[in-house]
């Protein structure tokens, strides 16, 4: 298995970081919430059997500020399109979590022959007033590590600036990453994306941790239901909302079973 590669791309006149590791068929991966500020297990237990390919969102940790010229939600998802075009992997298996997910799902939708198969970890984009989502905006700080996984110590482990880095940097970089999901996102939840799940054709593989604070059970029937391509649905034991933090062998193994 290779090392983890660094790669920069442009978009939209901003330096995008592209993380590259492993070799076999090509899947991309667009994290969730809060982005990856450092490489995690979940992105080395895919690249023992595939290329795993994972580029920066606008504005999360390696998206620079990208996020600030995008306006509207079509912005993004256009941006989104190009990022996976320069990133090589049109055509290849994607995977989105979390906000990355509701995203990855558009991509499938609008460009059916942009993705082969297609796995959702407790996507955002529907909203459902008898059962809202927990607004992670909304928050005290304390709070958000034990609503992003069943082991808050993951996620306070994931945003603790290592040895070395940029004491004033790295917070404005995680809050960055915040911000640039309210701008897909706010108000909470609702992109109208159950009008284009119809149009997703990819085998979709949809993934919850089954101690999801954020995203109800329920969501992932509504996913199943309105995608018209055949659809699976995986609960993770002792996960959270971003289920391949807190169990990232189990989840990647469920994903490369569904991609084969």
């Amino acid at each position: 298995m290779s090392d983890l590669e660094t790669l920069s791309i442009d978009i939209n006149g901003f330096a995008t970081r592209v993380w590259r590791k492993g070799s076999g068929p090509r899947l991309g991966f667009l994290a969730g919430f809060g982005g990856l500020p450092r490489c995690v297990p979940f992105v080395d237990e895919l690249a023992k059997s595939r290329t795993v390919i994972v580029p920066s969102l606008p504005g999360f940790p390696g998206g620079d500020r990208g996020h600030t010229v995008l306006d509207t939600h079509l912005d993004w998802i256009l941006t989104v399109r190009e990022i996976l075009a320069k990133s090589e992997l049109i055509g290849a298996d994607l995977v989105g979590s979390s906000v990355g997910g509701s995203l990855a799902a558009e991509i499938a939708a609008i460009w059916p022959d942009a993705v082969r198969r297609l796995a959702l970890i407790a996507p955002f984009g529907l909203f459902e007033e008898s059962d809202p989502p927990t607004d992670p905006w909304a928050q005290r700080a304390d709070a958000v590590p034990g609503l992003m996984c069943a082991d808050p110590a993951i996620w306070t482990a994931l945003k603790t600036a290592p040895d070395g880095a940029n004491s004033i940097e790295w917070p404005i970089e995680q809050t960055r990453a915040s911000e640039a999901a309210a701008r897909i996102f706010w108000p909470l939840g609702n992109t109208k994306l159950e009008k284009r799940l119809p149009l997703i054709t990819a085998p979709t593989l949809l993934i919850w941790g089954e101690q999801d604070r954020i995203m109800p059970r329920s969501y992932a029937d509504r996913f199943a239901k309105a995608i018209k391509g055949r659809t699976e649905i995986k609960a993770i034991a002792d996960a959270g909302h971003l289920a391949e933090l807190d169990q990232p062998q189990a989840v990647a193994d469920a994903i490369l079973g569904w991609t084969a």
